[in-house]
């Protein structure tokens, strides 16, 4: 998804931080955005903030600091078992990541729960939104559709809180705003973004299949009944290689696969044998031997196409590595000096004004193969702009919620 070049070319500042004290946490990163904004600093007007579960208990008294430290700023943010900033990630550990942005006022709009996104598809005002949720709202699936209608481009990004204690999320307009804010924990919130503001972004893969694409003939809820007209137990056990009759080898198998769903009319498949973007991974959640089928975790209907996957290392680096390269590619599609795609941009500030990276918190350096491997990549591809995330319980891009995969949000500077 990209939106239309933007009006005016921002300024965006980061830092990050560890500490077991989050308030010391916050004034080393507060030291760190004072000392890249200086005089500037008093342009900002948008602020994100994602902080470790470790710090959930505190959110109430950070966002305090935060608005005493810079009073014109708009706060939106929430929380992750593990957080990352340009080429690193805090894994389980006390850690916090800001990002700060001098955008116009009026060029975006936080809402919540209470004070809901405004509707914009009709006019245009709003164009794309960043979304932060709760994976315990009630028909959540269909609410981020209903989100994603009310802009214009139709473009969600972002992903569910994840925390072993409080899933907060920190959501608080400027002073003078109708509606004060603070921290939340349920629902929805977020930032919408109006067309003038310049955004790329990207859904990355972290599974590859194991076999074809089959369209599901016949399903009833969450259960698959029969695959491309074949009982669809039968299908699951020929593709994998495995009999019920011995349940000690087939049992480890079937936890290692999942299915990855796809609409009627997306195709599930491309680029070789790898998911499109499209493609929602979902686990297999349980087998229905009376009735030939299985059962995913999302509901399901005829006519939607799924394919048998399982998570890929190899893979998912190959599909990071794609996403940047597109992104590069959309930066400057007319440079005949453009580097290889494996390699920085010529000058990464010239293009990329700041970033936002949800991954699934399965995902991360571990997965990986090293620690922080995964934002060292997109470092390596893209340069070290300004970038803050969080690994999320669900990842949203478009309208759709995804799992097992990245979504890489670039603000742009145009001329």
């Amino acid at each position: 998804m990209s939106t239309a070049p933007p009006l005016v070319v921002p300024s965006f500042w980061h830092a990050h931080a560890t500490h077991p004290d989050p308030h010391m946490a916050l004034a080393l990163a507060a030291a760190q955005i004072d000392a890249q904004a200086g005089a500037e600093r008093s342009r900002a007007t948008l602020g994100w903030i994602y902080l470790s579960d470790r710090y959930a208990a505190q959110a109430e008294a950070l966002l305090a600091e935060l608005r005493l430290r810079w009073p014109t700023v708009a706060w939106v943010g929430t929380v992750g078992v593990s957080i990352c900033a340009s080429g690193v990630e805090y894994d389980d550990e006390p850690a916090l990541a800001l990002m700060l942005a001098a955008l116009p006022p009026g060029s975006f709009t936080l809402y919540n729960g209470e004070h809901g996104l405004p509707s914009g598809a009709l006019d245009g005002s709003v164009h794309a939104a960043l979304v932060h949720a709760d994976g315990h709202v009630p028909e959540l699936a269909e609410l981020i559709h209903e989100l994603a209608g009310r802009t214009a481009s139709g473009y969600l990004f972002g992903g569910l809180a994840a925390s072993r204690t409080r899933a907060v999320q920190l959501c608080a307009p400027a002073p003078g705003a109708a509606w004060s804010g603070g921290v939340y924990e349920g629902g929805v919130s977020g930032v919408a973004f109006g067309p003038g503001v310049g955004l790329i972004s990207r859904v990355t893969q972290g599974c590859q299949p194991i076999g074809p694409s089959h369209r599901i003939t016949k399903a009833e809820q969450n259960i698959v009944l029969t695959l491309d007209g074949e009982p669809a137990l039968d299908v699951l056990l020929r593709e994998l290689g495995i009999t019920l009759d011995e349940p000690r080898l087939a049992l480890p198998v079937l936890r290692q696969t999942l299915a990855g769903l796809s609409d009627a009319a997306d195709e599930s498949l491309s680029r070789g044998g790898q998911f499109g973007a499209d493609t929602r991974v979902r686990h297999l959640i349980g087998l229905d031997p009376s009735r030939q089928g299985f059962a995913v975790a999302d509901r399901v209907e005829a006519g939607m196409r799924l394919a048998f996957c399982q998570r890929h290392v190899e893979a998912a680096r190959r599909d990071l590595v794609r996403i940047c390269a597109e992104i590069r590619e959309e930066l400057c599609p007319d440079d005949p000096a453009a580097p290889p795609a494996d390699g920085p941009l010529d000058d990464p500030a010239a293009h990329i004004a700041g970033a936002i990276y949800v991954s699934c918190n399965g995902r991360g350096g571990a997965h990986f193969g090293a620690p922080s491997a995964e934002l060292q990549l997109i470092r390596h591809a893209l340069g070290d702009v300004p970038l803050v995330g969080f690994f999320a319980g669900g990842e949203i891009a478009r309208h759709h919620l995804y799992g097992y995969t990245g979504v890489l949000t670039v603000f742009t500077r145009r001329p």
